[in-house]
């Protein structure tokens, strides 16, 4: 049986999987994602800079499940996947903003306009705590986003869901409401594209299907 790990916290993307009829071992990963992106090359293309944090994160935790299932064999056969969300404005990238004062300059910026939601996925596929296969690359979604309010956006800058998401807005939050339209994947935008995510892991030679029956094993257990 295949465990499929997300290598996030994002309640967002662990909704997303289950709603699609996957259930993941969930592991945080401890990526400095600051540290990452400065050890970069100057002029790194901004698709270049989210897939190297998620292969970052997705290569942190492969490397901690290969010696706890080592142990305990639960990750004997595993992919492990991270992924990263970061919106392109006037060609800067913008990740969580984490305070009230960066969130509403932000919002500032990009209400009325349109930018593009940058994520980065990283698929790996790990054997007896070896790495033996991956998958990596960058979905791209425009949001078109509305003028909200100011009394609205005061609102919505005191609910604090805007400091703790890339971009400084949700699609399936409170942020909906001023989200005009998109083009492109929505689950993308939620934090993971599930059609990107099908393709990586056939790379790596994982079926939807097979993941599908893990997940109910697990659910079975679990239920127990």
């Amino acid at each position: 049986m295949t465990t499929f790990v997300l290598a996030s916290q994002s309640p967002a993307r662990l909704g997303v999987l289950r709603n699609a009829g996957v259930e993941p071992v969930v592991r945080v990963s401890n990526v400095d994602e600051d540290a990452v992106a400065a050890a970069l090359p100057e002029g790194t293309a901004p698709e270049i800079v989210v897939i190297e944090l998620a292969k970052a994160k997705a290569r942190d935790i492969a490397a901690a499940i290969a010696a706890e299932g080592n142990a305990a064999g639960e990750f004997a056969d595993s992919v492990v996947v991270g992924c990263d969300s970061m919106l392109l404005v006037d060609g800067v990238l913008q990740g969580k903003p984490l305070t009230p004062e960066v969130a509403r300059a932000r919002w500032a910026e990009m209400a009325g306009r349109s930018a593009d939601l940058l994520t980065g996925h990283c698929v790996l596929r790990v054997r007896d705590g070896e790495i033996v296969g991956e998958a990596a690359e960058c979905s791209s979604t425009t949001v078109h986003f509305a003028k909200p309010e100011p009394e609205e956006l005061d609102a919505y800058i005191a609910s604090e869901e805007p400091l703790w998401v890339a971009g400084s807005f949700t699609l399936d939050g409170m942020g909906g409401w001023f989200v005009d339209r998109i083009d492109g994947d929505p689950s993308s935008v939620i934090g993971i594209g599930l059609p990107l995510v099908r393709r990586l892991l056939a790379d790596v030679g994982v079926g939807i299907a097979q993941l599908w029956v893990a997940s109910a094993q697990l659910r079975g257990d679990t239920a127990r």
